[in-house]
């Protein structure tokens, strides 16, 4: 996992939006292709909630030739946002002030300090423009807060999200969050390392993996059947596993901060009326909904669209539930592909 990560210092201090300030912060991203003369064949990618730099163990249908990520063309680039634990500033970094890792004390992080954050590596790298930013779920809330934030970008693709996180995905990451909190070794986040709420951690992904998939998804793959003679439910094993996977991959307190950043999605906070806020985004954008998404309705994808003077809806046909973004590689590159080659509206 992770092959070919870059690690590297940010020249500039990274100012989070509650005022706290980290003066030499971690970053870690990966690139594929080759930057062009004026360094804007750049197709931007943001990773979901436990992703990472590494798009293309991910994300790997839209890599190649032909497809939406041809490194031949372009020059992509994913980076990891502040608060995981995959290789940027998060929790178990060291605090200069103290020597010992941040731990609980590592404050709150927004989808807006995400986009700073990755703004500066970008002029770092010196990055000049953007042909195409994308990205699914927490993804997708930075791709659009990419669209009101710096960086000079040509067109977007949002999937499977919305203008705002709403009362149902709050009120779920809540729930997920309450797990770990429960966890005996949680310890209000000033665990040991290699001792943390692995449980706890378990606990919430099983409930992530219940949101992330559909009903009828279950009971295809799934049905009533038994998995051993103790009388589990194959579901009931599937659900193990997965918790297990990502508790030995994952961070409870870097868990806790990214669901804890998406809840603060809502691109009218401090702006204004919404309309007013993305009527001036006049670059195409493609707003990408999942006809079986239970976290993300399509109505939420279709609203977003709606707002956009050169918005587009289009809709995945899936049995996958919000995972079908990291599934449905051969939509998403029909999809999103044309977008590139739209103009932007022009105003007189």
């Amino acid at each position: 996992m992770n092959q070919g990560i870059t690690r590297t210092t940010l020249n500039n201090a990274f100012i989070t939006e509650s005022g706290f300030r980290f003066e030499t912060p971690d970053a870690a991203y990966k690139t594929w292709g080759t930057l062009n003369e004026t360094r804007d064949n750049v197709i931007l990618i943001c990773h979901a909630l436990t992703g990472h730099a590494a798009a293309d163990e991910w994300f790997p249908g839209i890599f190649g030739e032909g497809k939406l990520c041809d490194p031949a063309e372009h020059f992509i680039i994913c980076i990891n946002v502040p608060g995981s634990n995959y290789g940027s500033i998060g929790p178990w970094s060291i605090d200069p002030r103290t020597g010992e890792s941040y731990r609980a004390g590592f404050p709150e992080i927004t989808i807006r300090d995400m986009v700073r954050f990755q703004q500066l590596l970008l002029n770092q790298l010196d990055i000049r423009g953007i042909e195409l930013v994308l990205g699914g779920s927490l993804g997708g809330m930075q791709a659009l807060e990419f669209l009101l934030m710096h960086q000079p970008i040509k067109s977007a693709a949002l999937i499977a999200m919305g203008k705002a996180h709403t009362p149902w995905a709050i009120g779920i990451s809540h729930a997920q969050r309450a797990a770990i909190y429960s966890d005996s070794n949680w310890k209000g986040g000033n665990y040991e390392p290699g001792n943390g709420p692995v449980n706890g951690l378990a606990a919430a992904r099983m409930m992530a993996m219940i949101t992330y998939r559909a009903p009828e998804n279950y009971n295809q793959k799934f049905g009533r059947k038994l998995q051993n003679e103790d009388g589990q439910f194959q579901v009931e094993s599937y659900l193990n596993y997965q918790g297990d996977k990502l508790a030995r991959r994952f961070d409870a307190l870097s868990y806790t901060i990214l669901t804890r950043a998406m809840d603060t999605h809502d691109i009218a906070r401090g702006r204004g009326y919404i309309d007013h806020v993305l009527n001036r985004i006049e670059i195409p954008v493609q707003v990408i909904g999942i006809d079986s998404d239970h976290l993300y309705p399509t109505t939420e994808q279709k609203e977003l669209a709606a707002l956009f003077p050169n918005g587009r809806y289009h809709e995945i046909k899936s049995a996958y539930g919000h995972d079908a973004f990291l599934i449905e590689f051969e939509q998403i590159n029909h999809i999103v592909k044309p977008i590139t080659q739209i103009k932007p509206i022009l105003t007189t």
